[in-house]
């Protein structure tokens, strides 16, 4: 038994910070979540974040965009060129993307300060992405209603998880204890 612990020493060290950390994190959105009052369709500030920032962005490049609050869910109606195209709702925050993100970069852990520096980059940088992705789903739901499926639920889920991927990739070859370091 303890030949196995030291053969597979570093994947189960890996497996148990990644699951502890995802835990905390995922316990800590939950408190953050529980705060609202559903019934009465309380949408939470960071997915009120999120909207007002796609419709800012849409706004910037000219384009007919606002937000309403929903009457009777939590979440907000998202209307492109007078037409209601989609709504916005918590799941579309990217949190439980940033938080699996930041438990992979923990459990592959590196110098404390770039571990710090590269979860705080990485999160906004997924953020920034999630806020583009979201803005030109709402154009493209206006312009090809038809799509709505095959763009909302494979094509952008792709390119967010693929940022997300590319991102651990670059954190495990460049800074986690785990990079290789050059030879002299």
């Amino acid at each position: 038994m303890k030949n196995y612990w030291i053969q597979y020493k570093p994947f189960l060290l890996f497996l148990v910070k990644f699951i502890f950390s995802y835990l905390v994190l995922t316990i800590i959105y939950q408190y953050y979540l529980n705060q609202l009052d559903i019934k009465n369709n309380e949408v939470d500030e960071f997915t009120k974040l999120v909207s007002t920032q796609v419709e800012q962005l849409l706004l910037f490049f000219n384009g007919d965009a606002h937000i309403e609050l929903h009457p009777s869910q939590p979440c907000y109606k998202f209307f492109y060129n007078g037409k209601y195209v989609s709504r916005i709702i918590e799941g579309c925050n990217a949190l439980s993307v940033i938080i699996l993100f930041i438990s992979f970069v923990i459990a592959f852990s590196g110098k404390l300060k770039n571990t710090i520096y590269f979860i705080i980059s990485g999160s906004i940088i997924i953020h920034v992405l999630n806020i583009t992705r979201i803005a030109l789903l709402m154009v493209a739901f206006y312009n090809f209603p038809e799509a709505n499926f095959i763009l909302h639920d494979i094509l952008f889920p792709l390119v967010i998880y693929g940022a997300v991927f590319i991102l651990w990739i670059i954190w495990v070859n460049k800074f986690s204890f785990y990079a290789k370091t050059p030879t002299k």
